[in-house]
């Protein structure tokens, strides 16, 4: 009998034990056995995981040792934070966050903003926006934020007219003025590097045109600038925004060796945000 009542007691500690590493059925950051946090980044490309790496030396000075989680689409990151696969995401401006809330019932919030990726039309066979022909077709990202992100981009350059924004974001049912009766391809975000080949135009961030040899200063028939709430942002979970590693993350992200990083290696890419 006083070996059954033992079992039953060190289960009820184990199972306590479980639940005290995770809030809200989220985990939570893990501590090793030498006391250090490790705290799990999700992430996709470079600048990001690029910033992410420069910054671990710091953290690890102070008790965190960041894991580095590098996905293959821009869904992933987001599915992993809200499931406490990982414990913050680095990838995504917040409109991005915010329609993936909207649709996952989700409580991801932003940490700080870290830089703007200056959005850009860019063209393999034309120099300027007057050169695309009538009719001529323009590739765009999918997903709702950067539809509405890449149309406020052609509006704000006069190249078409959206009326009064009455919802959440703009979709090609919102242009009221087309003239020279461009053609819109929505495609995944991870495609629009390779519809510079089959497209007429394309719109999309520095991380996408980089590979192509693209630059924003340089290349792009058009450019976003810093004017607009697009900037790529260190993203949590509600029950954990507020905790000592995720701020002290967002500490270091923001500090002398990021900003000098970027203007040194991005400089027409990425401009920082802090």
């Amino acid at each position: 009998m006083k070996k059954i009542l033992l079992f039953v007691m060190l289960f009820t500690f184990i199972l306590a034990g479980c639940g005290q590493n995770k809030v809200n059925n989220q985990v939570a950051p893990q501590d090793t056995a030498n006391g250090v946090v490790t705290l799990k980044v999700a992430s996709l490309i470079p600048p990001m995981t690029d910033i992410l790496e420069i910054v671990k030396p710091t953290l690890a000075e102070k008790g965190i040792q960041l894991e580095i989680v590098v996905l293959g689409d821009n869904v992933q990151p987001n599915s992993a934070l809200k499931a406490g696969e990982v414990d913050a995401n680095f990838f995504q401006h917040v409109p991005y966050m915010e329609e993936f809330n909207r649709n996952n019932a989700a409580e991801l919030v932003p940490v700080v903003p870290i830089y703007f990726a200056n959005y850009g039309v860019y063209a393999k066979n034309h120099n300027t926006m007057d050169e695309l022909p009538e009719g001529a077709v323009i590739a765009i990202a999918n997903d709702f934020s950067n539809i509405d992100r890449s149309l406020s981009l052609l509006a704000q350059h006069g190249v078409i007219t959206l009326k009064e924004k009455t919802g959440t974001y703009y979709t090609q049912a919102d242009i009221t003025n087309n003239p020279k009766n461009y053609k819109f391809e929505e495609v995944d975000l991870l495609m629009l590097a390779r519809m510079y080949d089959d497209a007429d135009a394309v719109v999309m961030t520095p991380a996408y045109a980089s590979p192509l040899g693209l630059t924003p200063k340089s290349d792009a028939l058009l450019t976003e600038g810093i004017e607009n709430n697009f900037a790529i942002t260190l993203v949590a979970r509600k029950d954990n925004v507020d905790s000592e590693p995720i701020q002290k993350l967002a500490e270091v992200m923001t500090g002398p060796d990021v900003r000098e990083f970027l203007e040194e290696n991005y400089d027409e890419t990425a401009i920082p945000a802090f």
